[in-house]
C-alpha cells in the first residue's frame, strides 16, 4: 500500500483548516485516512505555536514504514527539524508571462520613439542655425 503523509482540508469556505494525515495515496484528498497526525491552521500568524501541531513520534513511525510526504508537509517537517532541508530551485518563477513581456517590449519601443522625437527637434535647430547665418551674411 502506497502511504502518504498529506493535508486533508476542512473548515468552511474561505476559512481553511487542515488535518495532517497518513493516508493511502489512492484515497481522495479529504477522504478516508488511516491516522490523524496533527493540524495546520494557515489563518494564524506564522510565528504562532498553534499554527502547526504534529505528533512527531507517529510521523517518525510512518516515515519509517515508508510513507512519502507531500511538498507542503515536508516544508513543515523541515521547519521542525525532522527532515533535512531540500534545495528547491525554480529559476522561471520570477520571470513574467508572455503578455507581460509583450507589454514591456511595447513600453520600451514607445519610450525609445519618444526619446528619438525629443532628440530630433533639439538637433534640427542646430543644423538650421548655420544656414540662417549664411543667409544673413549675404
Amino acid at each position: 500500500m502506497a502511504m502518504k503523509i498529506r493535508l486533508a482540508r476542512g473548515g468552511s469556505k474561505k476559512r481553511p483548516f487542515y488535518r495532517i494525515v497518513a493516508a493511502d495515496s489512492r484515497m481522495p484528498r479529504d477522504g478516508r485516512y488511516i491516522e490523524k497526525l496533527g493540524t495546520y491552521n494557515p489563518l494564524l500568524p506564522k510565528d504562532s505555536e498553534e499554527r502547526v501541531k504534529m505528533d512527531m513520534e507517529r510521523v517518525k513511525y510512518w516515515l519509517g514504514e515508508g510513507a512519502q510526504v507531500t511538498d507542503r508537509v515536508s516544508r513543515m517537517l523541515e521547519a521542525a527539524g525532522e527532515l533535512p532541508k531540500k534545495d528547491r530551485s525554480n529559476p522561471k518563477k520570477g520571470t513574467p508571462g508572455k503578455k507581460a513581456q509583450e507589454r514591456a517590449e511595447e513600453k520600451a519601443a514607445k519610450a525609445a520613439a519618444a526619446a528619438e522625437a525629443a532628440a530630433a527637434p533639439a538637433e534640427a535647430p542646430a543644423e538650421e542655425a548655420p544656414a540662417e547665418e549664411a543667409a544673413a551674411e549675404e
